[in-house]
């Protein structure tokens, strides 16, 4: 429904070309892929402080919640500031 209207379809054009231009993926034969991680578009308008459209924003994301631990993914690792080094800091 939304990639019917061209602006929404000019954002999504945008964003791949950037994904494209970014390497972010790399593909492989089907044979080689355990599994496959599917995508959808997730869509936003932003609005300026008046209330009027700014612009349209899509980005594709990955539908990782299909993906299994120890097949498709070992670890998983979020960087997190440690308590002690907030404290050196100030």
């Amino acid at each position: 429904q939304a990639l019917a209207d061209p602006r929404w379809n000019a954002s999504c054009g945008d964003e791949f070309e950037a994904l494209l231009r970014n390497y972010t993926w790399d593909l492989v034969p089907e044979e080689e892929a355990n599994n496959i991680v599917g995508c959808k578009w997730v869509f936003r308008t932003k609005y300026l402080p008046i209330g009027l459209v700014d612009k349209f924003k899509s980005r594709l994301v990955a539908k990782g919640f299909h993906q299994r631990p120890g097949v498709d993914f070992n670890e998983t690792y979020s960087p997190v500031v440690k308590q002690t080094t907030i404290r050196i800091l100030l």
